[in-house]
C-alpha cells in the first residue's frame, strides 16, 4: 500500500503560496490573522477545534487539510484516541468517501508521530 506524503505536499503548499502571499498581501495577512481567531484558545479549546477542522477537512476531501490540521494536532498533544474517536463521526457522518480520508488521516498520523 502507498503512502500519501503530507509532510511534502504542506512544504509544497506552502511554496507554492509564496507569490500570492507576494502578490495578495492584505487578502493573506487577513486569512492568517482569521485562522489565528477562529483557532485560539477560547470557550472552545484549540485541540477542539483543530478536531473540527481535520473533520471538515476529511469530508470536503482535502488532503492539504488533513497535513495541516494533523500537524497542529500533534503539537497540541492530541492522542490517536481522540483522533479516532473524531474519525468515527466523519464516517458516520461522510460514509465510505470519509472513511477513504479517514484512512489518509491515520497515515498522516503515523508519519508525523514518527517525525
Amino acid at each position: 500500500m502507498s503512502t500519501f506524503d503530507h509532510i511534502g505536499l504542506i512544504q509544497s503548499i506552502n511554496e507554492n503560496l509564496i507569490s500570492l502571499r507576494k502578490a495578495q498581501p492584505e487578502a493573506m495577512q487577513a486569512f492568517g490573522q482569521l485562522a489565528r481567531v477562529a483557532m485560539g484558545e477560547g470557550s472552545i479549546s484549540a485541540k477542539n477545534k483543530e478536531l473540527m477542522a481535520l473533520a471538515i477537512g476529511i469530508t470536503q476531501h482535502c488532503s492539504g487539510c488533513i497535513g495541516f490540521h494533523v500537524k497542529a494536532l500533534h503539537k497540541l498533544q492530541c492522542t490517536r484516541t481522540e483522533l479516532e474517536e473524531m474519525l468515527n463521526v466523519c464516517i458516520y457522518m461522510g460514509g465510505g468517501p470519509a472513511l477513504m480520508y479517514a484512512a489518509e488521516a491515520l497515515n498522516a498520523w503515523d508519519t508525523m508521530a514518527s517525525q
